[in-house]
């Protein structure tokens, strides 16, 4: 069962006990308050996200989900009919890079370690499979953010360089942003 905890409480209920209690659907429009809402939450643990708090736009979530009901995938994961994650594949807009979508991905904070981002990803991956044209799934995370590089290493993610001293945190220290990838079996 999914319930809010503290990010420093583990569960100890399996992979299969957690995912049974998450659903996975498309983002609605009337999603993007409480994603506008989780991510400012989210971006107020340094290393998690680039943006800031106050960087974040409410209407530019819902924007991102009407774009990404044609053009793209934009996720939701619930439990008990709660949002506990979102996620998207994001095209770059280019003709020449039309075979490449960009990864968006967060688990809402409170819901870490219960399967949510194995979810969204299995989902996201599924979906990215079975688009003829998709070739790579690209995406960056913090060097720091080590549960969520081996959830991306789990899926066949590969690291593709390493953005030295990119983000600076709240603390002034700097840290390097990693890009990663996805490639399409069997297609390229």
């Amino acid at each position: 069962m999914c319930k809010h905890h503290p990010r420093t409480f583990h569960l100890r209920l399996t992979r299969e006990q957690r995912l049974k209690n998450i659903t996975i659907r498309q983002a609605l429009a009337s999603d993007a308050s409480s994603l506008y809402e989780a991510e400012r939450e989210t971006s107020r643990t340094p290393g998690l996200l680039v943006s800031r708090p106050h960087e974040f736009n409410r209407d530019a979530f819902e924007r991102k989900i009407n774009a990404l009901k044609d053009h793209g995938l934009y996720l939701v994961a619930q439990c008990n009919g709660q949002a506990v994650g979102h996620a998207y594949l994001e095209p770059l807009g280019l003709e020449a890079l039309a075979h490449v979508m960009s990864l968006t991905i967060v688990v809402h904070p409170g819901y870490v370690e219960q399967g949510v981002g194995h979810a969204l990803m299995t989902q996201l991956l599924e979906w990215a499979g079975s688009q003829s044209t998709l070739l790579k799934v690209e995406l960056r995370v913090r060097e720091v953010n080590h549960r969520a590089i081996r959830l991306y290493q789990k899926f066949g993610f590969v690291e593709e360089g390493r953005l030295q001293n990119r983000i600076r945190l709240p603390d002034g220290a700097l840290i390097a942003d990693l890009t990663m990838a996805w490639f399409a079996p069997d297609k390229g």
